[in-house]
């Protein structure tokens, strides 16, 4: 009788691409084996609730702040079972940035790192190269980029939606060496405060479509039009620098010198503990994560894989215009949010609350603290009173 898996990848080609195109050569090697994938938003990627999906699939492709909650709860299979101590050795040291870590708990590798991504900095290099040679190497090369561009009506962006712009505050923080969670709190105050001012002032230099962007939106928006150059934080995508018709984009290091600190991204794939074959099930997850075929067929259908051999890889940088080689600096050197149980849920009431900062509708300091108090909820477990916080 053959075994039937259902996967859910979130919807773009870097993550549904590879999958796609595996189905096919996998069967030929396990004809018993039938596969499909589904396809969901990249909101309910990063903040859907993962306790539905893992009752309707067998694989679920997911952002590793779940990870805290996954343990907790146990809705998803180790891998332990499944890694001898030379696999495991393998995929750390196959590792890009602390991506291999990040989906651990408890003791446990609860899922494999199947792509790997930060927040990175991009441009239209023939817009760029008008005004300078090389990217900008810190915060205020970016000033001053930006406002050179607005004497000639162009533009930089910043993807500046609520998900998006909770993750500039924890890539700003992390990247000025900032330790979050310190003492319990989120961030000191004058942090906060440097950091709302930072955006604010990033913002009002950015393209007014910004506030309605997430990366692909912004991307979209930039190789469609010539109005809009650099970016200096968004997660990057491979596809972007890999086009064949029209401008592609380049990307780089963050404004940073060394690069470091920018959020840690990417995605891992977990065997749902309500799986029927759960075997079956990692042994096609260790296949889509296998160094051969990460560096192979996974490139190729438009993924951004999560095995460092493939980001040294000559003949992948060939394909993508250096994608890899160029942004290795800065995911090595990624910061990796907490991800203990609870922060999912502190993450989305703090993006909203992280926008009004940045439009002068709350105060910074009235920002701080109740980031401090909501962190502290999230640590001890507590579910909040929305009257206190």
């Amino acid at each position: 009788m053959a075994i039937e898996l259902r996967g859910l990848a979130w919807d773009h080609r870097r993550c549904w691409g590879p999958l796609d195109a595996s189905v096919a050569p996998y069967r030929a090697s396990h004809p018993d084996i039938r596969i499909s994938w589904d396809r969901r938003s990249l909101f309910e990627f990063g903040e859907g609730r993962i306790e539905e999906v893992v009752r309707r699939y067998d694989l679920v492709i997911f952002d590793h702040p779940f990870i805290g909650d996954i343990a907790a709860a146990g809705l998803m299979v180790p891998f332990d079972a499944c890694l001898s101590e030379t696999e495991r050795r393998r995929f750390e040291m196959d590792s890009v940035g602390p991506s291999w870590r990040s989906y651990q708990a408890l003791g446990r590798q609860w899922a494999l790192p199947i792509d790997a991504a930060a927040q990175v900095a991009a441009c239209r290099p023939d817009l760029l190269a008008a005004y300078t040679e090389r990217f900008p190497a810190s915060y205020a090369d970016v000033l001053d980029l930006a406002r050179n561009l607005r004497s000639d009506g162009k533009w930089i962006a910043l993807p500046l939606v609520p998900t998006d712009a909770m993750c500039l505050v924890l890539s700003l923080a992390a990247g000025a060496g900032e330790t979050i969670g310190a003492n319990g709190g989120f961030l000191p105050r004058t942090s906060v405060e440097r950091i709302v001012g930072e955006l604010r002032e990033l913002a009002a230099l950015a393209h007014p479509g910004s506030r309605e962007w997430n990366p692909i939106r912004c991307f979209d928006h930039m190789v469609t039009h010539d109005d809009t150059v650099y970016v200096p934080y968004a997660f990057g995508y491979v596809n972007y620098a890999a086009r064949h018709e029209g401008p592609a984009l380049a990307f780089g290091d963050v404004p940073s010198s060394p690069p470091r600190g920018a959020l840690l991204g990417g995605a891992g794939i977990g065997v749902s503990a309500f799986s029927k074959h759960p075997d079956a099930a990692a042994e096609y997850a260790l296949f889509l994560c296998s160094e051969t075929y990460q560096r192979g067929d996974y490139v190729a259908h438009g993924g951004q894989p999560g095995s460092r051999a493939a980001w040294l890889d000559d003949a992948v940088n060939e394909q993508t215009r250096g994608f890899f080689r160029d942004t290795l600096a800065t995911l090595d050197g990624s910061y990796l949010r907490p991800t203990h149980p609870g922060f999912v849920d502190f993450f989305r009431e703090a993006t909203h609350k992280i926008v009004a900062a940045i439009d002068g509708e709350m105060a910074p300091a009235a920002l701080a603290g109740w980031l401090d108090r909501r962190y502290a909820l999230s640590l001890a477990g507590a579910q909040p009173d929305r009257r206190a916080v």
